[in-house]
């Protein structure tokens, strides 16, 4: 099992969360708040989501959310598979440029959702995605605390993908994971309660990464022009 490290340059901060927490649009309100109040350059900030980040995460999420059952154990890998590419393929080289990454879900997700909610191996699942990503972690992760019962709340029936029909046993054995994952690394994680009004929600993230933005480094180098292989 590789040893988690943090990237030597760029900020890797993630979103986590059940469910309905409202991680989109506490990315979209800090995307915005670095652009316009912190006068930080478009390019130098990189939203991204897993799975989904690449057209091969487009296809991968279209299979595991919105497809037929997935068996436990190829659900963990699929999602492994995205986050290596995601990594390699977008993540690294932004962070190797001095960028600052957004991300909606990480590897603390496949942990909750498949060595929890699944009943799978944590440890397992923790050392599958650590090999995927070469074992780079976050330098903030915001954990955005939802009870599972606010779900369905917040979304239509109709609306809810494979892994939101799953029962309020499901989310919360996810849920109880995630806290578990906070208190284990409390350097780490930022927890806060995603039944506040989002603009307070806005406010504690704020404070929560300032001193990561402190530190952060904005000399960003611009990508490369794509090669023909990456048009392709």
């Amino acid at each position: 099992m590789p040893t988690p490290h943090r990237p030597r340059r760029g900020l890797l901060i993630s979103f986590e969360g059940g469910d309905g927490a409202g991680k989109t649009t506490q990315i979209s309100l800090l995307q915005q708040y670095l652009v316009s109040e912190r006068t930080v350059d478009e390019d130098l900030v990189l939203v991204t989501r897993e799975p989904g980040g690449t057209p091969l995460g487009e296809r991968i999420r279209e299979l595991v959310l919105h497809g037929d059952h997935v068996e436990d154990k190829a659900e963990a890998l699929l999602y492994a598979a995205d986050r290596a590419h995601h990594i390699a393929s977008v993540v690294r080289p932004h962070l190797a440029r001095g960028g600052l990454v957004l991300t909606d879900r990480y590897l603390d997700s496949s942990i909750a959702y498949q060595g929890a909610g699944r009943d799978l191996d944590g440890d397992e699942i923790a050392a599958l995605s650590l090999w995927a990503v070469g074992g780079i972690i976050p330098d903030r992760t915001i954990l955005l605390d939802l009870p599972p019962e606010a779900l369905a709340e917040r979304r239509e029936a109709g609306t809810l993908d494979r892994l939101e029909q799953e029962g309020q046993e499901f989310h919360g054995q996810v849920r109880e994971k995630f806290l578990e994952l906070a208190a284990a690394e409390p350097e780490r994680f930022e927890v806060i309660n995603a039944t506040l009004p989002r603009e307070e929600i806005h406010r504690r993230v704020l404070d929560a990464i300032a001193e990561d933005l402190s530190r952060f480094d904005p000399t960003f180098e611009p990508a490369p022009p794509p090669s023909r292989r990456d048009e392709e």
